[in-house]
């Protein structure tokens, strides 16, 4: 009797032991990743001294906010003489003009004089164009992620002062084996998780890669495809609850458990 019950309890153990077993397996491990975004960067034409700051790291800002300011001398003394230059071509096309009527002028005259003011012209319209950039406004609308250059420092053309965050530019990075490529596709949604996140985070990938980000030089054997991984990208849904460079966990199929990591 003794010995029936032992069989009946070692078989019930073998029992819970393999549907335990069989629900791990089952349960979603999920991949590692991070959030990153694609910044947008503010920066000046010419190099300057950055004179004033209208924002603060972590601001919001809407399109066409005034940012910036940069030293404007060297840009203001050029307008100055396009505008001399200016007002001395409109007084030679004046003058040739007149002549031109009373006979006294010929026409190669005046079409000279025609083609210097409109250079002079344009060359105003350039010299306000240069003004008008020593201060910087927001492309698009975001937050202020990071300023590089404080006021009286100086900053050299073409390098950003300040880089500004849209929403719709963050986005989650994650690998991905080879054998998890078949259950993935453009537009597909997954569950994002991570420490002190909301419970409904979702994303919906836009970007598989089509190489592989390690790759050996010959594939000899099953261990080494293994090491094959693939950058898959997507956009979350709530790009408000997360920060970049956080960590996070990207679960392919959102009904499925998610194994316990600890």
């Amino acid at each position: 009797m003794r010995s029936s019950r032992a069989i009946s309890t070692l078989a019930l153990a073998l029992v819970l032991a393999t549907g335990l077993a069989a629900c791990k397996e089952k349960r979603d491990p999920g991949f590692q990743g991070w959030v990153e975004a694609d910044m947008i960067y503010v920066s000046p034409d010419e190099a300057g001294r950055v004179t004033k700051l209208n924002i603060r790291e972590g601001d919001a800002v809407k399109v066409g906010d005034a940012l910036y300011s940069v030293d404007d001398d060297l840009q203001l003394a050029d307008l100055n003489q396009t505008k001399a230059t200016l007002a001395n071509a409109q007084q030679t096309h004046d003058r040739a003009e007149s002549l031109r009527k009373t006979g006294s002028g010929t026409q190669a005259a005046l079409d000279s004089a025609v083609s210097d003011l409109r250079v002079a012209e344009a060359k105003v319209v350039t010299s306000q164009t240069r003004l008008a950039r020593r201060k910087g406004f927001a492309p698009v609308a975001g937050t202020i992620q990071q300023i590089y250059f404080r006021e009286g420092e100086m900053v050299a053309a073409q390098r950003p002062v300040l880089s500004i965050m849209p929403p719709g530019n963050m986005k989650l990075r994650f690998f991905v084996p080879e054998t998890a490529l078949p259950k993935l596709s453009i537009g597909d949604e997954v569950r994002v998780a991570c420490d002190n996140c909301a419970a409904d985070l979702t994303a919906r990938i836009y970007f598989i890669a089509t190489s592989a980000e390690y790759t050996p030089p010959v594939i000899y054997s099953l261990e080494e495809r293994n090491k094959l991984v693939y950058l898959i990208q997507a956009r979350p849904s709530r790009p408000d609850a997360l920060r970049v460079g956080q960590p996070i966990d990207v679960y392919l199929n959102p009904k499925t458990p998610v194994a316990d990591k600890r």
